[in-house]
């Protein structure tokens, strides 16, 4: 055995705890920084002045550039392989260009004009640029599991870990959250930006160590391996839309992600804007069969559909019940994806020499729909957070429909999908060689 991978003619075996561990760090710049970006960028955006579209434009456009980056990143990694390269290459884009994204309007200053346009083209283009970098360490990493075993319990113990330190993430980054907002005043524009300065520079670095870790822990997968001597060729595109279970895992996973992903956007919102909860709440934020695998997404979306409930008719005297909803939320979140992930292993199966299309063409929907969904949200806001505070008590709040409608929906559509899935999950034959070098 090779750091607690397979490494005999028997039928794969699990992977060790170190290797379990390793490959679950890896992923923690990227959704540390994910979690900043969903959470608060809408919300610094309009903080500085931006109107609830132009900030929404900003987000779409980072998330239609990680979409088309999900999709050319998997067929390159299919090409030519080196997950680890890919990862550090990308964790280095992001690591630099997040800055950015919080970092102000740069054009701004060199031209001396803080127009909207401008500032929306200037926060348009980091974001771009930031989600090439994510996307490019997000398949990398994703991809890398089908290639560590294909021992099916063990795939879902590396995506359950992964998914472990992506909690560690978002409670990381609302310590931080936390502190920085209790500590500083944000009185002046210049205020608010150091505040959200502060929280990204924090976060940045707190997800490279981890990087840091992965890199030295984790050997290099081999992308071809063979089975039984046999070396299987490059798989093509059309191998996968032939599958019928390629576009219902598609459209699981585009569901969850989409429920995740609205619901940590307007969170930060709800609990301001619509609960009138105290500002330093927006740090709020626990052997495998595919009958299993859809028993528990079913669990987190019923649990996702009871919060959703409660969001929509919460009345503001009873706003510190939200602390108990968002921890709800948190593990509805965490069910539905580690199973939705787990389901693509599932499609994989042996088949590793096209995976990382699977996880780039699969990510890309869940992106471009994500984008699409905050950007007509957005449209429907007709004031920033500051202004409607003016407004009367029969504004029809977006956030509040937003954030426990649209998830919920989600969630029950998800399941309905999974309830008509085949997922099989057979023993794989025995491996000639370990995958790892």
């Amino acid at each position: 055995m090779v750091n607690g991978v397979e490494d005999d003619d028997s039928c794969p075996k699990p992977v060790g705890r170190s290797s379990v561990f390793y490959y679950g760090v890896g992923h923690m710049l990227n959704d540390i920084s994910a979690a900043c970006w969903f959470t608060y960028l809408l919300l610094f955006l309009t903080e500085i002045g931006l109107s609830p579209r132009d900030a929404a434009i900003v987000m779409l456009a980072g998330q239609i550039a990680d979409g088309f980056a999900t999709v050319f990143a998997g067929e390159l990694i299919d090409r030519f392989g080196h997950f680890k390269k890919w990862h550090g290459a990308g964790s280095i884009l992001a690591a630099i260009s997040f800055s950015s994204v919080f970092g102000g309007c740069l054009p701004c200053k060199i031209l001396a004009s803080c127009s909207p346009l401008i500032e929306t083209i200037s926060y348009s283009t980091s974001a771009a640029i930031f989600n090439v970098g994510w996307a490019a360490t997000q398949v990398s990493h994703m991809s890398m599991v089908n290639c560590i075993s294909l021992n099916s319990t063990s795939r879902v113990v590396m995506t359950s870990c992964r998914n472990a330190f992506t909690m560690v993430a978002n409670l990381s980054l609302y310590a931080v959250a936390l502190v920085v907002f209790s500590t500083t005043k944000s009185t002046t524009h210049s205020d608010i930006e150091n505040q959200y300065h502060w929280i990204a520079y924090t976060s940045i670095f707190i997800g490279c160590c981890f990087v840091g870790v992965f890199h030295l822990g984790t050997k290099e997968p081999r992308l071809k391996i063979r089975v039984h001597g046999t070396s299987y060729a490059r798989i093509s595109w059309a191998y996968w839309f032939k599958k019928v279970l390629y576009y219902q895992v598609g459209l699981v996973y585009m569901l969850t992600k989409l429920a995740q992903n609205v619901s940590q956007a307007y969170l930060a919102f709800y609990v301001i804007e619509d609960m009138r909860m105290a500002k330093s709440a927006k740090a709020l934020e626990m052997y495998w069969t595919g009958q299993r695998l859809k028993a528990y997404y079913c669990a987190g979306g019923v649990l996702w559909v009871f919060c959703g409930a409660s969001i929509l008719f919460l009345p503001q005297s009873l706003s510190a019940f939200m602390y108990v909803i968002s921890v709800f939320i948190g593990v509805a979140n965490a069910l539905m994806t580690v199973t939705g992930v787990s389901m693509q292993s599932v499609l994989v199966g042996s088949d590793l020499n096209g995976c990382a299309f699977v996880y780039g063409s699969l990510s890309f929907l869940d992106k471009v729909s994500c984008g699409l969904a905050v950007f007509v949200l957005q449209s429907f806001q007709s004031s920033s957070p500051r202004s409607q505070e003016t407004l009367s008590t029969e504004y029809i709040s977006v956030t509040r429909y937003g954030l426990g409608l649209l998830p919920a929906v989600c969630s029950l559509t998800g399941m309905a999908i999974t309830y008509t899935m085949k997922l099989q999950t057979p023993h794989s034959k025995p491996l000639m060689e370990p995958l790892l070098e």
